[in-house]
Order: structure tokens, then C-alpha cells, then sequence
């Protein structure tokens, strides 16, 4: 048997002796490159292996790792930028808490620091309620249209923020129910009949014309003391106004007919004791940016 290596017809190179089903295997090397670049590369990952965080292994507390002889974590390097971050954020942030909102709202940086902040904090706090646009929802108001029912300006969105609506545990919460007039019998079902009548009337939408005659007086008996004698609503006692289309739970015959019935009674949390003063601060100046501040 020769020694000498067998040479493929077709393509000319030698053949390694290995033979399937009449296939040989011809003796192709890798390219030098390649092997070396397959060498440079072991020797590079047994280096890092030694010099940083690499092999995971069961600890007394849960799973470790080796923590390489340079002693690098990106983990702690993250946590070092966020608190510089914060550092250097919290800089603006004592300003804005030191000073009137009136005057953080002149000055461009803290403005903009607190527009960041506050939309941020709009997002954690807020949007669950009034959504991830401040758009509202059925009972929870849109903060982005001028219709405002404690007020609109910044101070009165700061107190809201603060002291919340209705809210039991805030002894300067902003309060004021409307009646279940029905319900308790305060007027008959047909006055109150009477009454969505005429706040159709002065909705400009489709309504008895009679039946908002006689609904004028009880709405002026009854209801007035809130919402104003024609109905335009008073941001003192948190009354919305009723001519207008925007509607907190619906403006239809039937709904309306249920508020007077039932009552309503909606609430918000006072966020005095959850968030810093800096805190409201930034998310009534967010709030107020949105578009329908007054």
C-alpha cells in the first residue's frame, strides 16, 4: 500500500483517506488567517475570563460570580451615572421647590427642568386616572381642554394637586357634593325630568321645550347656587358648566337624568403627602402646559 497521498481527479488536491460511500474528503487547510485569528481569540477571552466579572457558580446568598482581578461592574457604574444624574438634577429640583411657582415658570431652565420632571411624575401618578395624554376618561377629566372645575390657573391646579377633591384624609381638601336631589327626595322625579329639560335647552340639544319652561325655575330654585343662573358653572364650588359640550359623565337625557337622581361625588387623591412640594410643583406646571391652563 503506497503512502503517497491520493490526489482528486477533478479538482487536483490531495485527499485526507477518508472515504463515504465513495466520497472522499479532500485535505483543504484553513487559511492561515483564520487559525490565527481562532488562536488570538482564545488567548483574549482566557484574559478576560481572569480579569473581569465572567463565570456564574452557586453563593451562600443565590447566584455569585467571579469578579475578575480588575474588580469591574457595570452595574456599579450604571448606579454612579444615575447618581451623578440626580446630583446635578436635584440642583434645579431644590430651586424649583425653594421658589413660587410663578417664578419658576419665568425662568426658562427651571421651566424646562420642571416640564421634564413633571411629565415624568404625570406618567408614575396621574395616568392611571386621566391617562397617558391627560385625555381623561368617563368621570376623570381631561386636563388638556380650558374647562376646569376648581380653576385652571397654576395656583389652583397646585392647590388640586395638593389637597385633592373630596378627599376624607385632607383637611383642606377641596369640597362641595352635588345632592342626590331624587334619591333623597329633595325634588320628584318630575321635576327633575323638568330640570334635564332644560339643561338640554341650555346645551343647545334637542329637548321639550315646555317641560324646560317649568324646568327653568326649579334649576333656578335648586341648582343655580352652583352652576350659576344660566348654568355656566362656578370654579368656586367646583360646579361645571353646563352649556357648554364637554361633559364629565355624559351629557345625554339619560345621564344627566342620573346625576340628578344619584348625585356625584367624584374624588381625587390630596398628593401633599405622597409627593414633595417640589413635586406638585412640577407636575402643576406640566399639567398647566398642556394646553388648557388659564
Amino acid at each position: 500500500m503506497s503512502d503517497k497521498p491520493k490526489i482528486d481527479e477533478i479538482s487536483g488536491v490531495e485527499t485526507t483517506g477518508h472515504s463515504w460511500d465513495g466520497i472522499e474528503e479532500l485535505n483543504t487547510p484553513l487559511p492561515k488567517w483564520w487559525v490565527w485569528t481562532f488562536v488570538v481569540s482564545v488567548i483574549w477571552s482566557l484574559g478576560y475570563v481572569i480579569l473581569m466579572p465572567a463565570w456564574p457558580f452557586p453563593g451562600a446568598n443565590g447566584w455569585e460570580y467571579t469578579k475578575g482581578l480588575l474588580g469591574y461592574s457595570q452595574r456599579v457604574k450604571v448606579t454612579d451615572q444615575i447618581a451623578a444624574n440626580e446630583a446635578a438634577l436635584n440642583v434645579y429640583r431644590d430651586q424649583i421647590a425653594a421658589q413660587p411657582i410663578e417664578a419658576v415658570q419665568n425662568n426658562d431652565e427651571l421651566f424646562q427642568v420642571a416640564l421634564a420632571s413633571g411629565k415624568s411624575l404625570f406618567g408614575d401618578n396621574c395616568a392611571p386616572c386621566h391617562g397617558s395624554g391627560a385625555q381623561g376618561a368617563l368621570g376623570f377629566p381631561n386636563l388638556n381642554d380650558d374647562d376646569w372645575l376648581w380653576g385652571g390657573t397654576l395656583e389652583d391646579i397646585q392647590v388640586t394637586i395638593s389637597h385633592g377633591i373630596r378627599w376624607d384624609d385632607d383637611d383642606e381638601t377641596r369640597i362641595n357634593d352635588m345632592p342626590a336631589f331624587i334619591k333623597d327626595e329633595i325634588l320628584t322625579p318630575e321635576e327633575g325630568s323638568a330640570v334635564v329639560e332644560f339643561v338640554l335647552q341650555i346645551s343647545d340639544q334637542n329637548h321639550d321645550a315646555a317641560k324646560a319652561a317649568a324646568g327653568a325655575t326649579v334649576f333656578a330654585d335648586q341648582c343655580a347656587m352652583c352652576h350659576g343662573e344660566g348654568g355656566e358653572g362656578m370654579t368656586m364650588m367646583g360646579a361645571p358648566d353646563l352649556t357648554d359640550a364637554i361633559w364629565l359623565y355624559g351629557g345625554d337625557r339619560d345621564t344627566i337624568m342620573e346625576s340628578i337622581t344619584n348625585g356625584r361625588r367624584g374624588q381625587m387623591p390630596a398628593w401633599s403627602g405622597r409627593l414633595t412640594e417640589g413635586d406638585i410643583k412640577e407636575l402643576a406646571i406640566y399639567v398647566h402646559s398642556l394646553g388648557g391652563g388659564e
